[in-house]
């Protein structure tokens, strides 16, 4: 196979764009996908592309000849029980259709509460959320369809993350503590928590889409050491140089906003993440693929200069 064989990419979030970023340097050709057929800050010589990623038959269509395609596109978080899962076997059909490898980007919500044990790959599923149980019910049926050798399949699962183009940590955290606002976190700020940087799932997610030793596999995003939100906020504090204020959202408080926010009516099911240690144990795909992450600072320092643009 060439080096310069196709690889298409299902969404133009940070996910997406760093996947592509690495593969474009990696010598692919690159061809994103997403509703508008618009995306800002792709890297030169992507092809950006309209579609709908409902429609199989166009799905086939615009994945033909390609060597991989990732998945890292979603319905919007309020609609992942009755839609995420069509909208990924849409697109996984295209893979078996045209004999790509399926690459996807997924989280932690498979595992459940672990009550503050670290997750590896090999921690049992045992999700218990609904959108939990969504994700454990599209990561089942992806590893089935790959071990039945209807397709060849990986994925890659990251915690929270954050940095440049991502604009969920952007709207939550660091443009409001540059602006000297108050920030929004959730559940106890004392806890450990494993936070993922978005160009290191990028380049997790292109190599999966190029190692065929990694097929077959969930693996996890090499991320940096558990540290509590607090900290995490103090180091952002001492990048942009002034302190930083939070306001941690209880419970009661999202259940509240989620009157009159759709997003925020569903955190409260998820809160378990930030009440406890939520430890991710990445060091498998680090020891396999030696990629070890971006260091934290570097990571912030990074995020900070985005967002300040």
């Amino acid at each position: 196979m060439s080096n310069s064989a196709l690889h298409v990419i299902f969404g133009t979030g940070p996910l997406g764009k760093w996947t592509a970023r690495e593969l474009v340097k990696m010598g692919k050709q690159v061809r994103l996908v997403n509703r508008s057929g618009q995306a800002m800050d792709l890297p030169p010589g992507a092809e950006m592309i309209k579609a709908d990623a409902y429609d199989v038959a166009n799905n086939i269509a615009i994945t033909k000849n390609a060597a991989a395609i990732y998945q890292c596109a979603q319905p919007a978080y309020y609609e992942w029980p009755q839609k995420f899962p069509a909208f990924q076997e849409a697109i996984l059909q295209a893979a078996i259709a045209n004999g790509a490898k399926f690459i996807a980007a997924e989280n932690l919500y498979v595992y459940g509460d672990t009550h503050g044990q670290p997750m590896t790959e090999d921690t049992p599923y045992a999700a218990h959320t609904r959108k939990g149980k969504t994700r454990q019910a599209m990561t089942e049926a992806l590893f089935a369809a790959h071990k039945a050798g209807k397709v060849r399949a990986a994925s890659a699962r990251g915690s929270d993350f954050f940095g440049p183009d991502d604009s969920v940590s952007s709207g939550m955290l660091y443009k409001p503590a540059l602006q000297g606002k108050t920030v929004n976190a959730m559940g106890r700020l004392d806890m450990p928590h494993t936070f993922t940087y978005a160009p290191d799932f990028g380049k997790t997610l292109a190599i999966l889409g190029t190692r065929d030793e990694a097929l077959g596999k969930a693996w996890h995003v090499p991320s940096t050491a558990a540290i509590t939100q607090k900290e995490y906020q103090n180091l952002i504090a001492q990048e942009i140089g002034k302190p930083i204020k939070a306001m941690a959202m209880s419970a009661p408080m999202l259940k509240f906003f989620g009157i009159f926010n759709k997003l925020a009516a569903e955190m409260p099911e998820m809160l378990y993440e930030f009440t406890q240690p939520f430890v991710m144990d990445s060091s498998r795909f680090t020891n396999m693929f030696d990629l070890r992450p971006t260091p934290l600072n570097e990571a912030i320092r990074e995020t900070v200069a985005w967002n300040k643009k």
